[in-house]
C-alpha cells in the first residue's frame, strides 16, 4: 500500500506541471461471498448432496479527470478460495480488465466514450452491470451521448473480432460480433419515460461453411412513476429478427407497484410475463424472450433458476411476486416470495399437458452498513418445486432445494487528489 501511494503521488506530481484542473481517486474493492447450494439454478438431483464455496472479487479503480476529459481503469481478479495451491506461481484466473474507457466532453450537451465500459440503463433487465456476478458485465464499445437539460440521448456501437486476423476468421466467443444501440430518456412530472432500441448481430457458419451474421431486434419502453409514497413502474418489450437462420418473435412485458407506508417499511406487489414456446411446437420460430445483456439475478427469484445462464429457448415465465422491505438504523430486510408458472404449455413425449405450476419461491435478505466502507448482506432462499418443474429443469422437487449466502464488501478509497 506505501508503495502505491508514492507511485500515484509521483504520478500526480509528473502531471502537474503542464495541465490544470485535475483530479484523480483511486479506490479498492474486496468482495468475498460465502455460498451454500443445496438446489440452486436447478432441482438438485435425487442422490445428489449440496456443496459450499468461498468466491471473491478484488478490483482496483482508477478514475481520473482533466479539463473535458474523463478516464477510467478497472482492474479485477476473480477467484474461488482455493482454486489455485498456497505455493501456486500463476494464479488462475490473472488479472482482467473491467473498464478501461476515456471520455471527452465535446460541448456541455454532447459527449463521447470509448472502451471497455459498463452499459446500464433503466432497471437493467435489457442491459445492465450484472454487479452481482464477480466477473460483472462490459462490452468494448463507442458510444455518443446527447444530455440537453431533461433529456439524454446514448448511441452505442460494437464490433468484435476474435483477434487481430489477417484473414475472415469465425468469431467463436460466446458474444456478439457487432451491437448497436439508442436509449432515450426524459421525465415529465413524476413520470419517467424510456425508450431502448437494441440490434445483436450473431455470426455462425452456414451448411456451406460461410461465415453469416444474423441480426436480432429488441425494442420496448420503460414506464416510472415516482411521488413520495408510491414508486411504480411498467415495461413492454419486443424482440424479432433473426438468430442461426431461424424468426425470432418473442415479448416481456411487467409491472410493478411499490408504496411506502411508513418511512421505514415498503410493501409492493409485481407480475412479469416472458413469452415462451409450447414443447410440442414443432415449428422454427424462436418465441422465447430473450433479456440479453441483463442483470437477470435481480429478477424472478435469487436462486436463478430462470435466465441466469439458463432457460432459454424454452416455455417462458410467468412470475408473480410480492415485495417487502424495512429499513432501521443500519439495517436493511426484504422478503420477496414469488410464484412461477410456465408461459407456454407444457406437454410430455405422452402427449399429457402438465400444470404450468413451476413452483414457489422465498427469498429472504438482509444488509448491514458496518460502516461506510463496509457492508454485510447475506440472505436465504427456499424452492418449492413441482412436477412441471421436474420435468422443465430435471432433479427432485421432493429434496429441500435451498440456498444461503454471505457477503462482506469491503470499498476504501485509498488515494484522491485534485488541483
Amino acid at each position: 500500500m506505501k508503495n502505491l501511494k508514492i507511485i500515484l503521488v509521483l504520478l500526480v506530481i509528473g502531471l502537474g506541471f503542464d495541465i490544470q484542473a485535475q483530479e484523480l481517486d483511486v479506490n479498492l474493492q474486496i468482495r468475498p461471498r460465502f455460498e451454500y447450494r443445496n438446489g440452486y439454478k436447478s432441482l438438485l438431483p435425487e442422490g445428489q448432496e449440496g456443496t459450499s464455496q468461498i468466491s471473491q472479487r478484488s478490483r482496483l479503480n482508477f478514475n481520473y479527470k482533466q479539463d473535458e476529459l474523463t478516464v477510467k481503469l478497472t482492474l479485477q481478479n476473480t477467484r474461488t478460495w482455493g482454486d489455485v495451491a498456497t505455493t501456486a506461481l500463476n494464479d488462475k484466473n490473472g488479472v482482467a480488465v473491467f473498464e478501461a474507457w476515456a471520455q471527452y466532453n465535446l460541448t456541455e450537451k454532447w459527449s463521447a466514450r470509448m472502451g471497455r465500459q459498463v452499459l446500464s440503463y433503466d432497471n437493467q433487465r435489457i442491459m445492465g452491470e450484472m454487479d452481482w456476478a464477480q466477473q460483472g458485465q462490459s462490452h468494448d464499445a463507442l458510444m455518443v451521448s446527447f444530455h440537453p437539460k431533461n433529456h439524454q440521448l446514448d448511441m452505442g456501437i460494437a464490433y468484435n473480432s476474435t483477434a487481430e486476423n489477417n484473414v475472415q476468421t469465425q468469431y467463436t466467443v460466446n458474444s456478439y460480433k457487432a451491437m448497436q444501440y439508442a436509449w432515450y430518456h426524459t421525465t415529465v412530472s413524476d413520470l419517467g419515460i424510456s425508450f431502448l432500441v437494441l440490434n445483436t448481430g450473431y455470426e455462425y457458419a452456414n451448411p456451406d461453411a460461410k461465415l453469416l451474421v444474423d441480426y436480432k431486434q429488441t425494442f420496448g419502453t420503460y414506464l416510472t412513476y415516482k411521488t413520495k409514497k408510491i414508486d411504480t413502474n411498467l415495461s413492454l418489450y419486443g424482440q424479432t429478427g433473426k438468430s442461426n437462420d431461424l424468426q425470432v418473435s418473442a415479448y416481456n412485458a411487467a409491472i410493478n407497484f411499490g408504496y411506502n407506508i411508513t418511512d421505514s417499511f415498503k410493501a409492493g406487489l409485481g407480475y412479469e410475463f416472458l413469452s415462451g414456446k409450447d414443447t410440442n411446437d414443432g415449428s422454427k420460430v424462436i418465441k422465447s424472450f430473450n433479456p440479453i445483456f441483463g442483470t437477470n439475478h435481480a429478477f424472478n427469484g435469487y436462486m436463478d433458476y430462470f435466465y441466469v445462464g439458463n432457460h432459454l429457448n424454452n416455455v417462458g415465465l410467468q412470475d408473480a411476486f410480492l415485495k417487502l422491505n424495512y429499513n432501521v438504523n443500519k439495517w436493511q430486510f426484504a422478503l420477496i416470495p414469488h410464484v412461477f408458472l410456465a408461459a407456454a404449455d407444457v406437454v410430455t413425449p405422452l402427449n399429457e399437458k402438465l400444470d404450468s405450476y413451476l413452483g414457489t419461491e422465498i427469498d429472504a435478505t438482509f444488509g448491514y452498513t458496518f460502516k461506510k466502507e463496509i457492508v454485510v448482506t447475506g440472505g436465504y432462499s427456499q424452492m418449492f418445486g413441482s412436477k412441471t418443474m421436474e420435468f422443465i429443469k430435471t432433479g427432485d422437487a421432493g429434496h429441500t432445494n435451498n440456498w444461503a449466502w454471505l457477503m462482506i464488501s469491503v470499498n476504501p478509497r485509498i488515494f484522491n487528489w485534485k488541483k
